[in-house]
């Protein structure tokens, strides 16, 4: 196990109405004037965000709103919330929304406290020094950026979605009511499974010695979160299944899973040029084609690893340790599809003569190969996507 430093300093309130506390929450803080982010709308319609305002009234604190966050945030929107942020002298962002909104608040919080651009924060010119307290009130279990240190965002004018971790990025608090996603559309909450599962597995599969403990426990995630991915499809308001994904969401990109091992991503960094490039492309969906293929690719480089997550996750058996490898990659392609992922880049618009733009992307040009069991330059990430096909 390799030395590490857990902190996991979001105070999390979980269950039935715990949107309520919002307003206590908030006081906590210290604070007497917040920004308030969201989507397009759907916390309007739901009545969600009439309680949320009413909660944070009722504690005498002011609200500046600005809706609106799209899926894959973007850098236009929080240039322009780090602007009103710094011309209204609000001292804490609230996200109320999924992972889009919440890494919209994060760098809007780390933004209002600086002159520098943020995006000289993802590019690393620049390192964070500071940041306004973010508070969440979650909608939605995929992302895990309720209490993840990371933040992901798209430049437009680049086409390109880059990540960014610090300890800044940290939640001061986190309001999970699982009854918030039972109204979620099933493709929604299938690309949260998808999520879940991939930030527990690109912990899982790292380049270093086995960690026994926490490999127990990223075991446990994952056949956990099939098992209430699937009652949730079938029974949108099993109150148990939707609090199993809330809580695996956050438990899945808080660190824990990743505690005593190198952590690379290295799906999501291919996910991430694919959705740059190609913004109607969810999340989810992305991880959803890519994970199966990279794992088909890579799986003879450490394939005792590969035996243990069919064996453990998903029972795959075999005759020889390769083929109880592969039977478990094929069963996690099976449990996608099930979930009604797309199956092939062409269902998404992505074709073969687009392969080499988002490779580019991911090694910026050629410059960087991607840390894995096989390190992947252009033509190992052009090998992956087809496939994909």
């Amino acid at each position: 196990m390799k030395d590490f430093v857990y902190s996991t300093p979001t105070k999390v309130y979980f269950g039935r109405g715990a949107q309520l506390k919002i307003g206590e929450a908030i006081k906590e803080t210290s604070v007497s004037k917040i920004m308030l982010q969201y989507g397009k709308g759907s916390i309007k319609k739901s009545g969600l965000y009439q309680q949320v305002v009413n909660a944070i009234k009722a504690e005498g604190i002011e609200i500046v709103e600005m809706g609106g966050v799209e899926p894959n945030p973007k850098l236009s929107f929080v240039r322009k919330a780090i602007k009103l942020a710094k011309d209204t002298g609000v001292e804490l962002i609230l996200a109320v929304g999924g992972g889009s909104v919440i890494d919209s608040c994060k760098f809007t919080a780390i933004g209002a406290t600086t002159d520098v651009d943020v995006w000289k924060f993802v590019t690393g010119e620049e390192t964070p020094k500071s940041a306004l307290p973010v508070g969440c009130v979650l909608t939605i279990s995929a992302a895990g950026s309720e209490m993840s240190s990371s933040a992901v965002i798209t430049n437009e004018e680049l086409n390109v979605k880059k990540g960014l971790t610090t300890e800044f990025n940290r939640c001061a608090f986190a309001i999970c009511n699982p009854e918030l996603t039972f109204t979620l559309p099933e493709y929604q909450t299938a690309c949260g499974v998808v999520d879940i599962l991939s930030h527990t597995m690109e912990r899982y599969f790292t380049v270093c010695p086995d960690t026994p403990l926490t490999d127990s426990i990223a075991e446990s995630i994952m056949k956990n979160v099939v098992s209430a991915g699937k009652k949730a499809i079938e029974e949108p308001n099993n109150y148990d299944a939707r609090a199993t994904l809330m809580w695996a969401s956050s438990l899945s990109h808080n660190g824990l899973t990743g505690a005593g091992r190198e952590n690379y991503l290295v799906v999501h960094q291919i996910e991430h040029a694919l959705s740059g490039e190609f913004d109607h492309v969810t999340h989810g969906a992305g991880l959803a084609l890519l994970f199966p293929a990279w794992a088909k690719y890579v799986y003879d480089k450490n394939l005792p690893r590969f035996v243990s997550f069919a064996k453990n996750v998903w029972g795959a058996t075999g005759k020889t340790n390769r083929e109880i490898a592969l039977n478990g990659i094929n069963a996690m392609q099976e449990f996608f599809k099930a979930l009604k992922m797309p199956s092939s880049l062409i269902d998404v618009g992505v074709t073969e003569k687009d392969f080499l733009k988002i490779a580019n992307n991911c090694t910026r040009n050629g410059a960087r190969t991607i840390k894995s069991y096989v390190n992947l330059n252009n033509e190992d990430i052009i090998s992956i996507l087809h496939l994909c096909k």
